[in-house]
């Protein structure tokens, strides 16, 4: 950046004026606002996303709970009907649909304990009052 604020002191030249320093401070918050922004929009993006994952995962779990709840009435009713024999393969079936939705529900809850929310955006955005406010010597 070039400008009276960021001038080699050792060329001589006048101090910069309090318009240019106005101008300079006015610039940089524009910039470390701008920054923030971007900061924020690249979190709330990689959140959204690890949500969304995990809320997907936890419908298919959802969906598949339904079909544990399915075949295993299916399944007693068809043993129930038929002491041995046919009822086995719904028994097979209600397992697989078991062992799908603990895989989907382990996942998703995996994915959403990972969303951590703004943690950068959070403790920079926080850092930006102490940089406003005047010095104690300045009062």
């Amino acid at each position: 950046m070039s400008g009276p604020l960021h001038a080699n002191p050792t060329e001589g030249t006048d101090p910069p004026s309090i318009g240019d320093l106005l101008a300079n401070v006015s610039e940089d918050l524009s910039v470390l606002v701008r920054q923030e922004l971007a900061l924020a929009k690249a979190e709330a993006t990689r959140t959204a996303s690890r949500v969304g994952k995990g809320s997907g995962m936890l419908a298919g779990a959802a969906v598949a709970g339904y079909f544990v709840l399915l075949f295993a009435s299916i399944a007693l009713w068809w043993s129930l009907g038929n002491a041995i024999g046919r009822g086995w393969s719904a028994l097979v079936v209600l397992v697989i649909w078991a062992v799908i939705g603990a895989i989907l529900a382990v996942l998703g809850r995996s994915e959403l304990r990972k969303a951590k929310g703004l943690p950068q955006t959070t403790a920079t955005v926080k850092n930006i009052p102490g940089a406003l406010a005047p010095h104690p010597q300045e009062r």
